[in-house]
């Protein structure tokens, strides 16, 4: 065995001795039958654990050591089989090249496969919003355009190019671009403020300066809102990131205040007597919270009383529902304990001389 082992390192194939030919068969073989232990064996174990799980992590790592990393180890031991021959210069520049150029591949699938796992469990987290689905697409692509930039970048750099003079270029040029599309750019950003600290939504109601509506499209430059009196109104996101917005959808109360008087000709039984029965008639409805109602103050020819309540929900129609059903049970009971309204009078005394 030793004298064969010595014969085939003796016996010369380009540059390579039989010997070294053996070794790189071996290596291959058994780096092959390895990866395959893994693949067929070890990932499908992992995906059935995996799948008893609640969490999608998991799965996505086993996707990626399937799809993406089994591949890489194949060429992985490919290669460091050939490192054990002598090789052309030549033929040794085309394979580091092709490990360069193969190892960037595989970093950068990695890296946006990632960037969509975690859109896709934002998106989850948010119940697959459509419009929000459209916005992560179009932030995805802008993600793998930059990826994939520096992963050329990073490529010819290690081909040896001189991209220096180049990156010092784009870097001039991209400060140009940024002067002169500073508004664009502020809007953008406000866009990725909007999309991820959500303010709003679509399909919310909100008030910004004397503008209000309903949000219809969150865009990148622009977010469109269609007001009550039915055109849309068109705000860029900086303004709205700069202003104060207020957003009824989030209300989950609403306080309403109102005021009503009564005669000077009421008595105090009377007077004492409204208050309880403006919180029994409030709290006679339902989806109300009574807060209060006080004798407020004298008026010029009014007794007026203040009264607080809150409706439970955001919804504007359902608020005046409320408030009218109220109204009406107040002026039935009034009119049934005989307790007036007031309205503007005025009282003449004809002096006799």
């Amino acid at each position: 065995m030793v004298n064969i082992i010595n014969e085939l390192g003796k016996i010369m194939f380009w540059q390579n001795p039989l010997l070294s030919y053996a070794v790189f068969i071996i290596i291959l073989g058994a780096g092959f039958f390895a990866v395959k232990i893994v693949e067929h064996v070890i990932l499908k174990r992992l995906k059935k654990w995996a799948e008893r799980t609640s969490t999608t992590f998991d799965d996505f790592i086993i996707r990626v050591i399937k799809k993406i990393a089994v591949p890489l180890f194949y060429f992985g031991i490919f290669y460091l089989g050939m490192n054990t021959l002598v090789l052309e210069p030549l033929l040794k520049k085309i394979v580091n090249i092709l490990a360069t150029s193969i190892l960037t591949f595989t970093v950068v699938r990695m890296v946006t496969a990632l960037i969509s796992y975690a859109f896709r469990v934002y998106l989850v987290k948010r119940k697959k919003n459509e419009a929000l689905k459209r916005s992560l697409d179009g932030i995805l692509v802008v993600c793998k355009v930059v990826v994939w930039g520096l992963a050329i970048v990073f490529f010819l750099d290690n081909l040896g190019f001189k991209i220096s003079a180049v990156i010092a270029g784009l870097g001039i040029g991209g400060v140009a671009v940024a002067l002169a599309a500073q508004a664009v750019l502020g809007d953008l950003f406000s866009y990725f403020a909007i999309l991820f600290d959500r303010p709003f939504e679509i399909g919310d109601f909100i008030i910004t300066g004397d503008f209000l509506g309903t949000v219809e499209h969150i865009g990148i430059k622009t977010t469109r809102v269609r007001s009550l009196g039915g055109e849309q109104l068109i705000f860029s996101n900086t303004d709205l990131t700069n202003s104060r917005v207020r957003n009824y959808k989030r209300m989950d109360k609403r306080r309403v205040v109102f005021k009503l008087g009564v005669t000077y000709q009421t008595t105090s039984r009377q007077l004492k007597a409204i208050p309880k029965i403006i919180e029994d008639i409030i709290k006679g409805v339902n989806d109300t919270t009574f807060d209060r109602a006080h004798f407020f103050s004298y008026g010029d020819f009014a007794l007026i009383y203040e009264v607080v309540y809150y409706v439970m929900g955001s919804d504007y129609n359902k608020y005046m529902d409320i408030q009218q059903e109220i109204n009406f049970a107040i002026k039935e009971k009034l009119e049934a304990e005989k307790i007036e309204f007031a309205y503007p009078t005025q009282t003449v005394y004809v002096s006799k001389v």
